[in-house]
């Protein structure tokens, strides 16, 4: 499995992982690249918005449903052919099927898969605090790598300006800034 790749992860659901990710993929074909896309758990809507994202057939990661050993030849099949995967998350970065472990979780899949993670972290009505998240999701299991913070529903420069000063000392760099805006905004889905 030697193609580029990242986890895009959430600390939890609702944070814009969707549109990160979404986002991610246009940019990367819109540059000329073959972009694989996949979705961590047994969700049909957000893999259906990464195949028009990327022209592309949107694949499920599910170790709960597939088993852990088929997660590598399952990414493997859906990336032939391409030269960049990205993953998108379920839910927060370490929820998986159950409280106690990782079945499941998008975590699991990142290890397995040994792709570094992109956290989506929403910002709102946070400032120093976010660097306490941030400190918490890159310490929490040392062999996830958290390689990167994408900052959403940021409300102005000097909000960004302090959530930036916050995280720097943690050493793990913030490599977008999405500003909070209504007209972008879509409403959460429910599975079931």
């Amino acid at each position: 499995m030697s193609i580029p790749r990242i986890v895009v992860a959430g600390t939890h659901s609702g944070v814009g992982k969707t549109t990160v990710a979404s986002g991610l993929m246009v940019a990367l074909a819109r540059k000329g690249l073959s972009v694989a896309p996949f979705k961590v758990g047994p969700d049909f809507i957000d893999p259906s918005y990464h195949a028009l994202a990327t022209d592309r057939p949107g694949r499920n990661l599910d170790a709960f449903l597939s088993g852990e050993e088929l997660i590598a030849p399952l990414f493997a099949h859906g990336s032939q052919g391409a030269d960049v995967a990205i993953i998108e998350g379920v839910m927060g970065l370490f929820d998986g099927k159950g409280g106690g472990g990782e079945l499941a979780s998008t975590a699991q899949i990142a290890k397995l898969l040994r792709a570094p993670v992109l956290l989506v972290l929403d910002a709102s009505a946070m400032a120093r605090s976010a660097a306490a998240v941030v400190h918490g999701y890159a310490t929490f299991d040392p062999e996830v790598n958290l390689a990167g913070v994408i900052l959403n529903r940021v409300g102005s420069p000097t909000h960004e300006k302090m959530l930036r000063e916050a995280i720097e000392p943690i050493g793990i760099p913030v490599l977008g800034v999405l500003r909070r805006d209504a007209r972008a905004a879509t409403p959460d889905r429910h599975l079931g």
